[in-house]
């Protein structure tokens, strides 16, 4: 009986130890994946800052060339863009809001389409569809069909010098279709098109040396 009871002692001894071993394996365990889990809380949270970094950075860059190309264009007025940037639901939130100085303290700022002019606005839509274009990789073309219809006369010769400044920085061309003899003299090519029963031709306009 004693025999037996020693036996049975050591049997549970056994399984006492085994479990106290398994119960230290799995703690180990369970502080590393904590320790993992931690780890990987923090990389997120880098990843998250970087990409908000990216995001405020190309904003930047959209904020600065979007006031070059309304400074270029508009030159009797004080135009630029300000990007204002915050964080909603965890997640960097971006309003593009176009400012005028007036002088004698007087600035106005909202978006482009309240109150500051078609003008304004189609400066800022084409200026956005080329930045688009380049930063999703598609093809370096853009096409615009008589694209700049509320322009005043006094400013399409500067928006059309403005495009074409822009074409050689960035490396882009620009297929703009138009009967603005001002656009036309900003090109570095330009074409008639004339209309022969159901088809058409293209005849280059030589430029004056």
């Amino acid at each position: 009986m004693l025999a037996q009871l020693k036996q049975d002692y050591a049997k549970v001894l056994g399984r006492k130890e085994g479990l106290e071993s398994q119960l230290s394996t799995t703690s180990a365990s369970i502080t590393n994946l904590s320790n993992e889990i931690e780890t990987l809380d923090l990389v997120g949270t880098v990843f998250r800052q970087l990409l908000d970094a990216e995001v405020v950075s190309s904003i930047k860059s959209v904020e600065e060339l979007l006031s070059e190309a309304l400074q270029a264009v508009f030159t009797d007025q004080d135009l630029r863009v300000k990007a204002n940037v915050s964080l909603n639901r965890g997640k960097v939130s971006v309003e593009l809001l176009t400012v005028q100085d007036h002088g004698k303290g007087v600035v106005i700022e909202g978006a482009s389409s309240d109150g500051f002019g078609g003008a304004v606005t189609t400066v800022q839509s084409t200026v956005l569809r080329i930045l688009v274009t380049l930063k999703r990789g598609m093809r370096p073309l853009l096409m615009l069909d008589e694209s700049l219809p509320a322009f005043d006369s006094n400013y399409v010769h500067n928006m059309g010098k403005f495009l074409s400044t822009l074409c050689h920085r960035l490396g882009i061309d620009i297929l703009l279709v138009t009967h603005n003899q001002a656009l036309v003299d900003a090109g570095d090519k330009a074409y008639v098109i004339e209309k022969k029963g159901d088809s058409a031709t293209f005849t280059e306009i030589v430029r004056g040396i």
